[in-house]
């Protein structure tokens, strides 16, 4: 397994939503591939999520691979606490 580095720059490239009416999110270049990390799990709608790819020195993350990259022992930034999980409907 090859070690990622979090430092490196990154190139997120979110998913486009036909659905949705509003512009949504586009393209985004980050010097550091963690905060683009964060941004695509924290800030980014999760239909957005789907589709999207992140690219870090020619080698490409879809949004599982994003994930796991932020769900890492290595992730060197603070996550965002955990709470309810809107998407999930109590039963």
């Amino acid at each position: 397994m090859t070690i990622f580095d979090y430092t490196a720059e990154a190139e997120l490239f979110p998913a486009r939503n036909w659905r949705s009416k509003s512009r949504g999110v586009g393209y985004k270049r980050f010097t550091v591939a963690a905060e683009a990390i964060r941004f695509a799990i924290e800030e980014l709608p999760p239909e957005f999520l789907l589709g999207a790819y992140l690219e870090v020195e020619e080698e490409r993350f879809d949004g599982s691979g994003i994930r796991r990259l932020y769900e890492s022992g290595d992730y060197p930034l603070p996550r965002r606490a955990a709470g309810p999980d809107p998407a999930r409907k109590a039963g």
